[in-house]
């Protein structure tokens, strides 16, 4: 096991700078060392550069070139924080040049991107890991404790998404130099499925025993951003006249090869409150994000009619529920949206330090990606049925177990280590 590892970090937006100040720096004392930043915006590069030596007392490598950080000796890692249509060019140096690699959050552009990504780890042995903080949310890790346990029964449907009110962040898009507001110019897909798709792929065990098969996806019209602008920065405004290409609801349905089924929901232009809004439908009992409750049958079926009082129930199975992670986690979590960033970033730097595979895999890391060009193709042919890609090639039928570890999250590793 290495005592320290040398990494560097490609992209300083809003994103990267969260990481890099409220998880990696803080990290410095356990040995993640950032030794080299990179931004294609110089202001960017070297806002990244004052809060590293701020943190260090060291000035670390920079470059707005993302391939002077990839080749450069010494580096035992990269971390991607990139625009979205950045991360695969920027992972595949990486993996090539020997360097693990971990990417933030975003959907694929292509399905040859994905397959490139698979291809090039196994090439190469080198683990490429999509920091999906909401697999090791407090609520989600629970979710997977409860299923382990017996709680929930079998599980037939899962759904969840990501619904957040983006119209702000999307409009000012070209003042705050944010790719988003590209993407939904050009694109009409569930650009952003993996928040809750992670956790539930854990659950239903995708790529270990199970597999996604198809999906359609429908796309509503789109009228909130311009409604949106209109009402912010006026109606003569290039934007409140503009034709968006992204529709304000998509709805993206997924069959895997148990029988399970998943319902993905992409709503980020139209007024509401924030939710992933996971549901968790098992034969014994189930789970209701928006109201944080928990239904147990033969429990709770006088309430049938009547739910309201049950809302934030979850909490009193917290005892009894919470994740073993969780439970020595909670009074001291690290970083943003609750913690989750700190476990996310601790269990990539973990497996990094150890040359182990890490939780999320390449295979999983595809699969995540390859939703956001099938719901495009899908929505761009009436909503016709597309098959998902096996990246295992098989494997996934009788896969060998992930390394054990604290941070693991699939069920057969989980037995393993929790419950010696």
């Amino acid at each position: 096991m290495k005592e320290k590892i040398n990494i560097g970090i490609v992209g300083y937006g809003c994103r990267g700078k969260s990481l890099m100040v409220d998880v990696i720096l803080h990290l410095y004392n356990e040995g993640v060392i950032v030794k080299a930043v990179c931004d294609t915006y110089e202001d960017r590069m070297f806002e990244a550069v004052n809060d590293v030596e701020a943190t260090t007392g060291v000035k670390p490598f920079c470059s707005t070139d993302y391939r002077d950080i990839t080749t450069m000796d010494g580096l035992d890692a990269v971390v991607v924080t990139a625009s979205w249509e950045a991360h695969v060019p920027v992972i595949l140096s990486a993996m090539k040049n020997g360097k693990y690699v971990a990417t933030e959050v975003g959907g694929s552009y292509s399905i040859n991107d994905c397959w490139e990504i698979v291809r090039t780890s196994e090439q190469t042995g080198i683990p490429c890991m999509m920091l999906e903080n909401c697999c090791y949310g407090r609520r989600e890790m629970m979710l997977m404790n409860m299923l382990d346990k017996g709680f929930l029964g079998q599980i037939s449907h899962c759904s969840g998404g990501y619904m957040h009110d983006l119209r702000s962040e999307i409009s000012h898009g070209k003042e705050n130099r944010h790719y988003r507001l590209r993407n939904y110019l050009r694109r009409n897909c569930e650009n952003y499925p993996t928040h809750e798709l992670g956790p539930i792929a854990m659950l239903l065990d995708i790529n270990y025993g199970n597999r996604m098969l198809s999906l359609t996806s429908t796309s509503s019209c789109a009228h909130g951003l311009n409604e949106f602008v209109k009402n912010e920065k006026g109606g003569d405004h290039p934007l409140a006249k503009v034709n968006f290409a992204q529709g304000d609801i998509v709805t993206t349905v997924i069959k895997c090869a148990r029988g399970e089924t998943i319902t993905l929901t992409l709503d980020t232009t139209l007024p509401r409150a924030y939710s992933r809004g996971i549901t968790v439908r098992g034969t014994k009992a189930a789970y209701f994000e928006d109201t944080d409750s928990v239904f147990v049958d033969g429990v709770h079926n006088k309430f049938d009619f009547d739910w309201s009082p049950q809302w934030g129930n979850a909490k009193n199975y917290e005892d009894e529920y919470d994740h073993p992670l969780w439970a020595e986690y909670k009074n001291n979590p690290t970083g943003g949206h609750g913690g989750m960033d700190g476990l996310v970033l601790k269990a990539f730097f973990e497996s990094v330090k150890n040359g182990t595979q890490t939780p999320i895999d390449v295979y999983d890391t595809a699969s995540l990606m390859c939703i956001s060009a099938l719901s495009e193709e899908s929505i761009s042919t009436g909503s016709s049925p597309v098959a998902i890609p096996d990246f295992t090639n098989g494997a996934w039928i009788e896969r060998e177990p992930p390394v054990e570890s604290k941070y693991c999250l699939r069920k057969i590793c989980r037995d393993k280590f929790y419950n010696q």
